[in-house]
């Protein structure tokens, strides 16, 4: 019997793809916001594809901010760019 993989909706696009194929961005508990490569890591998490249209549109109607709660420093989304441009 296979496994189901579970279902998450990216920030930017709003599409609900599995699990395996986005990226997690978390809020640590202490404020950090960060990439979470291994989808592991403790804190509020949203997710977002691997395309950079997606992280356009994340930007653009604050997907990142409203999922997350909180305000998000350009230096995160200066990040994910860099990501999107080494993939």
């Amino acid at each position: 019997m296979a496994k189901v993989q579970p279902l998450r909706t990216c920030a930017g696009c709003r599409e609900k793809k599995a699990k395996n194929e986005l990226i997690r961005v978390v809020a640590e508990p202490d404020g950090n916001i960060t990439l979470d490569e291994t989808g592991k890591k403790n804190g509020r998490g949203t997710y977002i594809c691997k395309d950079p249209n997606c992280l356009a549109l994340a930007i653009k109607n604050k997907g990142l901010e409203r999922s997350l709660k909180m305000k998000v420093p350009e230096n995160v989304y200066d990040s994910l760019k860099t990501y999107f441009d080494n993939q």
